[in-house]
């Protein structure tokens, strides 16, 4: 059923890139640097990353003027301040428009060194190469960059597309548990939200992905990529189908900084997330309560967590609700669903159903 190829295009005109997918890439400078337009090349890191994997990428830079940038990892340095750092770089390596970003990390090092290119003399190439699953799946792919503010998830950021995508399966070999099943909450999404027979795959497969089956989870990161290309290929800058990626991001964003960025990471805000999402669907009559326990028995499997966390200001989150990307004219703009499979845009939701269900998932 899971398609088996790895190398995908997004298209985009005249600036289509590819999707590469397999074992060794990072040491295999033929797959990348022909995404690199010019002489000047900064590598962004971070400190998890950055020993394991540096040296492979530099070593295929030796006919280039590059520089090196490590930042501190985690959610809570996704920030103006570490933009800034990248920026400073940039400056002393006398980066101009054709110099080129490579964005070595996952979610929070894509989103930061992206943003980073996109602000740079108004725009300048990058390639991410994203050695986390949640990164494969997802935030590598569509050129959403950006930053964390207090007040909310990537509320600072621009649309800038990367040149090459570059997923290196070897990395995902040193990858923590805790990171590995995040990185699940994503894959689970894209049969959620857009594809029952994925879905299905993925209750059959558990146990194989878990164990990190080389061959699925390979398999998995492209039919995850080629769903995401083809979205972004239609909409690129979410006016509309795009949108419904967020499937249970307005919660999980919410929840991350309510939380404190870190305390959760991402996937598994997102896993609460849709959690809450297909509970307010079978609430406003959209979907069967049913529904939304089998996605909670999947998210289960996959170790993930589907309540809130007891201690948590259920008004806060609705408030932090308030300050989405996806909202229109102050009114909420959720992603809900009908069912495994099918997820909808839903205009101005009652705020009170809202309250009623972050009250209830403790």
């Amino acid at each position: 059923m899971i398609a088996a190829g790895r190398e995908l295009t997004v298209e985009l005109g005249a600036r289509a890139y590819p999707i590469r997918i397999g074992a060794g890439l990072l040491g295999d400078c033929a797959q990348w640097q022909d995404a690199l337009p010019g002489r000047h090349v900064l590598v962004v890191s971070d400190a998890h990353v950055a020993p394991l994997y540096l040296d492979r990428v530099t070593a295929g830079l030796r006919d280039h003027v590059t520089a090196t940038l490590v930042l501190p990892a985690g959610e809570a340095h996704k920030t103006l301040d570490s933009a800034t750092q990248i920026f400073a770089a940039l400056a002393q390596l006398k980066a101009s428009r054709d110099a080129g970003v490579i964005a070595l990390g996952g979610g929070v090092i894509g989103d930061l060194a992206g943003f980073a290119a996109a602000c740079w003399m108004r725009g300048i190439a990058f390639i991410q190469m994203p050695t986390t699953l949640l990164a494969m799946v997802d935030s590598s792919v569509g050129g959403k960059t950006g930053v964390d503010l207090p007040q909310g998830k990537n509320l600072v950021g621009a649309f800038h597309q990367p040149r090459a995508v570059i997923a290196d399966t070897d990395t995902l070999s040193t990858l923590p548990e805790r990171e590995l099943r995040a990185g699940f909450a994503e894959v689970i999404k894209y049969g959620a939200l857009g594809d029952a027979e994925f879905f299905s795959w993925l209750e059959t497969n558990a146990d194989a992905l878990l164990a990190r089956d080389a061959d699925k989870l390979a398999a998995t990161i492209a039919h995850c990529c080629r769903q995401k290309a083809g979205i972004v290929a239609r909409d690129e800058t979410e006016r509309g189908e795009r949108a419904l990626l967020n499937f249970g991001h307005s919660f999980g964003h919410a929840l991350e900084t309510v939380c404190g960025y870190g305390t959760l990471v991402h996937g598994e805000a997102i896993a609460i997330g849709m959690c809450l999402a297909a509970r307010l669907s079978a609430r406003l009559g959209m979907a069967r309560e049913a529904e939304a326990i089998r996605l909670r028995d999947l998210l289960t499997r996959f170790g993930l967590p589907t309540t809130i966390p007891a201690d948590t200001d259920a008004a806060a989150v609705l408030a932090a609700m308030r300050l989405d990307k996806k909202n229109a004219s102050g009114r909420l703009r959720l992603i809900l669903w009908h069912g495994v499979g099918r997820a909808d845009i839903a205009e101005g939701v009652d705020e009170a159903a809202i309250r009623a269900i972050l009250s209830g998932s403790r």
